[in-house]
């Protein structure tokens, strides 16, 4: 698919890469070549017990940033939230409109999505597909979210171990694609693979971060996403808000 835009009740337009720009945050793969300090089944077995970790978590937290967005149009720059199964997600995204931030707030619970749009003061139910979405909720879903990019990863790097935060994480580089990250989230170029980088925590083998970074909006230009995974199994509480 194209970077384009679609339309949203009343004056607003939202792009494609919305929160399925969050899908293509689990990528974790099993299979390409390997160098540097871990041997290519050393680096499969770590991403496989990262995928194990990660379809068997109930909650996750995730945190979302942006480099390199173009300042025209309508595009995704920010995202935080929380998922919960078996299918619920609440959280907040930063949308561009030419160089003007809004934020827009998102609830699914119940098969119902619910979005509380710039300058309004109540949720109202919502058809994802209007913006281009999939149901966020579908995030960590094993058939239908984050887990269908595992097994996708090839030229499989290693570079060793590194401190992120208080965690000690692998860090395993890649390829993804094009077509694959067109039909999650989005690129202007699907014949282009997209790099990715994949930080795994040593002690409790979560997917802590990954970084991506493709044409998504612009065929001559790269652009990046910073994703954060953390939280795994923490109580989470969602429930359908009051609509107006």
């Amino acid at each position: 698919m194209q970077n384009r835009s679609y339309p949203m009740p009343g004056r607003y337009r939202f792009s494609r890469p919305l929160i399925v720009a969050l899908t293509i945050s689990a990528l974790a793969g099993c299979s390409g070549s390997d160098g540097g300090s871990a041997t290519s089944a050393e680096s499969s077995a770590l991403l496989a017990a990262a995928r194990t970790t990660l379809d068997q978590t109930s909650t996750l937290h995730f945190s979302l940033t942006s480099a390199d967005v173009p300042q025209t149009g309508t595009v995704l720059e920010s995202g935080q939230g929380v998922v919960a199964r078996p299918k619920s997600f609440q959280g907040q995204l930063g949308v561009s409109q030419n160089g003007t931030k809004v934020s827009i707030d998102l609830v699914s619970t119940n098969g119902k999505v619910y979005a509380k749009l710039p300058f309004s003061d109540a949720f109202q139910v919502v058809n994802p597909a209007d913006f281009g979405l999939s149901d966020p909720a579908n995030l960590i879903d094993p058939a239908t979210g984050i887990s269908r990019m595992f097994g996708e990863l090839t030229d499989i790097t290693s570079k060793g171990e590194q401190r992120l935060g208080s965690d000690v994480v692998t860090e395993l580089d890649g390829s993804l694609p094009g077509s694959l990250v067109d039909e999650l989230l989005t690129s202007a170029n699907p014949a282009k693979p997209v790099k990715a980088k994949l930080y795994v925590t040593q002690s409790t083998k979560q997917l802590r971060r990954v970084v991506l970074t493709g044409p998504f909006f612009d065929k001559a230009k790269d652009s990046t996403f910073n994703l954060v995974l953390d939280k795994y199994g923490d109580p989470v509480t969602i429930t359908a808000p009051t609509t107006s």
